[in-house]
């Protein structure tokens, strides 16, 4: 069952989608055939400055992670063998920071939906029962419902569709590497007797190239989608870090 084939949720799919298609007629004097790509990219923007809040309050909910980690490791070594007792005193070193573990978790789910709606545009060809027109409109001659995974499978794959989405996923992987220059993941130590597995250190690195892998197999709409999403998180990110850098971590209290 399509999730979004479902009355309500197409009616609002339906109204977004409209939105959309009309600001694509209202830039159309300006952008001409691309129009259509301006404005996904301005939807999206708007989307994720909307969407500010939620990056603050995750900023802040890491910022006490940060500093509480030493604390729950100490947690968790003195306490292993008892679950119960780590539960306990873990929430109450929440409690005593006024804060919860779930913290931050809240706005990916507020964030989630408004999302959803928009990437459903640009992966359903039809909308409320009618085409979805955006995908016919065009960047460069490509249109917006290619996929370059899609056009190679099918033999369609011309030089337009390789230079302008084949451009897009190279854009993507090196703001992806950027942002691992600049947020790299410490590893994280698994004690001796733990039965997981240690993570390779590359393994967290290549995280970050997901995005770009993503972008081969879906539409050339949420391919810009995707773009001005990783611009945008890498550009708050650094923003939120100067604002709320990682806090010096608490030694554990006896």
């Amino acid at each position: 069952m399509d999730l979004f084939a479902f009355p309500p949720v197409a009616a609002v799919l339906d109204l977004a989608y409209a939105g959309l298609m009309a600001l694509t007629a209202l830039l159309q004097p300006l952008a001409g055939a691309s129009a259509a790509a301006v404005a996904v990219i301005l939807v999206t923007l708007l989307v994720r400055a909307a969407l500010i809040p939620a990056g603050v309050a995750q900023a802040k909910a890491e910022q006490v992670r940060s500093r509480l980690a030493p604390r729950l490791r100490e947690l968790q070594k003195h306490h292993r063998k008892d679950p119960e007792r780590l539960q306990r005193e873990s929430m109450q070193l929440y409690r005593d920071e006024n804060t919860s573990p779930f913290a931050g978790c809240l706005p990916i789910l507020i964030q989630a939906p408004i999302v959803g709606v928009l990437y459903a545009i640009f992966l359903h060809t039809t909308i409320a029962g009618h085409p979805n027109a955006l995908l016919t409109e065009t960047l460069l001659g490509v249109p917006l419902g290619t996929s370059l995974s899609g056009a190679i499978v099918s033999g369609t794959a011309d030089a337009a569709t390789w230079a302008v989405i084949g451009a897009l996923v190279l854009v993507i992987a090196g703001i992806g590497e950027l942002t691992r220059r600049c947020f790299r993941v410490a590893q994280v130590p698994v004690a001796e007797d733990s039965p997981l597995p240690q993570m390779p250190a590359g393994v967290l690195g290549l995280l970050q190239f997901a995005t770009a892998v993503v972008a081969i197999f879906v539409p050339l709409a949420a391919g810009l989608y995707l773009l001005v999403t990783v611009t945008w998180t890498l550009g708050q990110r650094l923003v939120l870090r100067r604002i709320y850098p990682p806090q010096e971590p608490q030694p554990l209290t006896r």
